[in-house]
């Protein structure tokens, strides 16, 4: 069992900026200046298997060459703990841990603490101990070969379930059952979007846009002294010719993120069958529902990238229930009716402007 405090809607928001704090506090040493605004910078480049991009007022006193090696530092310190691909990160060692516990870092507790609150919110349908389904499908480091039976299906179920984590946080130690396979790829991207916005915070810079892999973290006001206009994808597949926007929406110190099925797929090489990236934790099927896509906007990236997650597999109306009950959370549906014909559906809260 893991030991976790249920953080309802009213604190979450200010528990989370504690813990980004902290765990900026653990890598990093920076230097506070607030100074008058003289222009707005961009910064971009590549992390986590995408693209990044900074926005900013820029101060007299930033220095866009130390915050860019800032930035990518600091998104490397996220690989080193939570990226499945660096065979030396934390959670490679504790993916083949057999069983055993092993010490973790700020970032790592932090978003797992998230991730298991999530889970719960959403009775399992986000679930981080998912890596084995993800695998088996052709998500992970394997292509997928050959039908995938109901039967691997159920064996690789047997191998997750976020109930079974075991969390020390006196000892920031964490033990998962052997074969069990922890998978950050639906939260990571989004905490790395509010410690990069927390960073640009903790050097006085109010007014900015943080996206990395389409998550965004937006404060303050754009160039033009408007909030930010961030776009959604209009849901075609990628044999279409460019990309469309469906909708813009106004961003108000919030965050966004957008989860969809109609770009990220895989095409079984030897079956020609189709599987989506958004693998239901309860069933473990790959297969497409009536939501497109759903966005979410949060006062945190990490939460609303994990909900975005969750409303993909839940049933529509599940989904939508679950926004509703929520007080710092609203979502937008891009969904498909009986006839092949899509339509928007918004939470109570939610405006475009």
């Amino acid at each position: 069992m893991y030991r976790l405090m249920r953080v309802n809607a009213a604190n979450r928001n200010g528990l989370a900026r504690f813990y980004f704090v902290l765990g900026l506090y653990t890598y990093l040493m920076l230097t506070i200046t607030c100074s008058p605004s003289t222009a707005y910078e961009t910064l971009q480049g590549k992390a986590q298997g995408s693209t990044y991009t900074l926005q900013f007022e820029l101060s007299k006193t930033t220095e866009t060459q130390l915050l860019q090696k800032e930035v990518d530092q600091l998104l490397s310190n996220i690989d080193q703990s939570m990226s499945t691909y660096v065979p030396g990160s934390i959670i490679s060692k504790l993916n083949q841990s057999e069983g055993a516990w092993v010490n973790v870092d700020a970032l790592f507790m932090r978003v797992l603490v998230s991730a298991l609150e999530v889970a719960k919110e959403t009775e399992g349908a986000f679930d981080p101990t998912i890596g084995s389904v993800v695998q088996l499908w052709g998500f992970g480091f394997d292509e997928m070969r050959g039908d995938i039976s109901d039967k691997s299906i159920q064996e690789a179920l047997l191998r997750s379930g976020f109930e079974q984590i075991n969390v020390d946080t006196l000892e920031s130690s964490v033990r998962i059952p052997n074969g069990f396979s922890i998978d950050f790829n639906a939260i990571a991207q989004g905490f790395s979007v509010d410690t990069l916005a927390l960073l640009l915070e903790l050097k006085g810079i109010q007014n900015y846009m943080v996206e990395l892999g389409g998550e965004v973290r937006t404060g303050g006001y754009n160039a033009q002294g408007d909030h930010w206009n961030i776009g959604i994808d209009r849901p075609i597949n990628e044999s279409a010719t460019g990309r469309e926007l469906q909708a813009i929406i106004s961003l108000k110190n919030k965050s966004l993120a957008t989860s969809g099925n109609y770009r990220k797929y895989k095409i079984n090489a030897e079956t020609g069958k189709r599987s989506v990236h958004s693998i239901n934790p309860k069933t473990g099927n790959s297969f497409p529902t009536e939501v497109l896509s759903a966005s979410v906007l949060a006062p945190t990236c990490m939460f609303a990238d994990a909900f975005a997650t969750a409303l993909m597999v839940m049933p529509f109306e599940e989904g939508k229930a679950l926004i509703e009950n929520e007080a710092d959370l609203e979502a937008y549906w891009i969904i498909e009716d009986e006839k092949g014909k899509t339509k928007e559906v918004f939470s109570s809260g939610f405006s475009l402007e």
